[in-house]
């Protein structure tokens, strides 16, 4: 069986948003809602049932984390189909603004709030064992005064600390590329992190590795 939420409805394209190395973005309709369909796609290189097992399991490992994540209680997108086969997961749209946008004209009260909101969010995943793999603004979308996290395609279970030390180096340096000029700011995010993750100075001590080994490779 391909599916494993196996329900008779048709996806209707409206229009690809994204053609990524790894996935195609579409956006549609679903069993009347508006819906993300995110594809994985096959790579001819890779022989055809290692490339079919491949783009299987990471779609399965994908929705998993979204899913884990969200009964944790991190704002994420509501999974509503999942095609194993095709590598195809159907998805709730999260209509709002990208984080990265937002806060290129927030107020130092709003930076604020979301700055604790991102370090208390990333603290969630952690403790419970989930890291993002790719955790930058352009992966947050700002929806009813909160913040919801997308795009888990390269995030993991049972994380180590090196992985949960990558997941805030990568927001570190989305600050330091793409709000270089509230960069103080980030300091915020650690507080936060720091306030609701218990084993934050272990993951703190391994960014600081992670950058030294950096500066000189």
């Amino acid at each position: 069986m391909k599916r494993l939420f196996s329900q008779d409805a048709v996806f209707r394209t409206v229009e690809v948003i994204r053609r990524g190395a790894e996935a195609e973005i579409r956006i549609g309709t679903w069993m009347g809602r508006r819906v993300i369909l995110k594809s994985r796609v096959p790579k001819n290189y890779r022989h055809r049932e290692l490339d079919t097992a491949l783009r299987s399991s990471r779609t399965r490992n994908e929705a998993r984390l979204i899913q884990e994540a969200r009964h944790h209680g991190v704002p994420t997108p509501i999974i509503y189909d999942i095609d194993l086969e095709e590598a195809e997961i159907v998805m709730e749209e999260i209509q709002g603004e990208r984080v990265k946008d937002v806060l290129g004209r927030a107020d130092p009260a709003s930076i604020e709030m979301i700055c604790n909101e991102i370090g208390r969010l990333t603290a969630v995943l952690h403790k419970n064992g989930i890291v993002h793999g790719d955790l930058t603004t352009s992966n947050m979308i700002m929806r009813d005064g909160k913040i919801w996290l997308i795009d888990f395609s390269l995030g993991g279970r049972n994380a180590e600390i090196e992985e949960m030390g990558v997941d805030l180096h990568l927001v570190k340096q989305a600050f330091m590329s793409a709000h270089s000029e509230i960069f103080d700011c980030f300091q915020i995010v650690l507080d936060s992190y720091k306030e609701h993750f218990d084993g934050a100075d272990e993951v703190l001590r391994r960014v600081r590795d992670i950058e030294g080994r950096g500066r000189y490779t």
